[in-house]
């Protein structure tokens, strides 16, 4: 790794960092602390940012866990964020998504090129768009808002947003995966 920030180990956490590795833990169900939180590790207030926004996107809502997977992957792969892309194409199969759709969100370049129905490739072109930074939504609205409802679209457009400001955080700070895992 060649992260541009020091990171707090999970051994050296005192005080608000530990008490935030502790609800990344719970909330990942990890047995450690992933090095994206770890990031922003040496500023509490700004760690306690991700771990909210982590924690509000992945909770138990209105879209599965597996379409807020695929939404962060898309993302992720938009962004040309590897570290992200890699780690939620894995989540993506873990909560259902087939070995098929991970392979191809890594070179698809439009949701209609991924083995998903209509109502999830609607779904990924409004997200593609926030993603994009692109004002121009409305067509792309319409067509989701066919399939999903307006607390789904949200929540989407949320988790899309979200991930894009992580993935800045990811690629800026230099955080890439190990070559072997690290639970430090």
């Amino acid at each position: 790794m060649a992260e541009r920030v020091h990171m707090v180990s999970e051994a050296d956490a005192t005080g608000p960092t530990a008490e935030l590795y502790a609800r990344v833990r719970a909330a990942t169900t990890l047995p450690f602390v992933p090095d994206v939180f770890r990031l922003t590790s040496t500023t509490p207030h700004l760690l306690e940012v991700v771990v909210t926004g982590y924690t509000g996107v992945f909770a138990d809502s209105s879209l599965t866990r597996a379409t807020k997977e695929l939404i962060a992957a898309w993302t992720s792969r938009l962004n040309d964020c590897g570290y992200c892309a890699t780690t939620h194409t894995w989540f993506l199969q873990q909560f259902g998504g087939s070995a098929d759709l991970a392979e191809a969100i890594t070179h698809a370049t439009d949701p209609i090129d991924l083995p998903i129905d209509a109502p999830s490739v609607a779904l990924l072109r409004l997200t593609t768009k926030v993603t994009t930074g692109s004002p121009e939504v409305e067509e792309e609205w319409q067509e989701a808002a066919a399939s999903w409802s307006e607390e789904q679209l949200l929540e989407a457009v949320f988790c899309a947003a979200l991930f894009a400001f992580i993935n800045r955080l990811v690629t800026t700070l230099g955080l890439t995966l190990p070559t072997q895992a690290t639970t430090s």
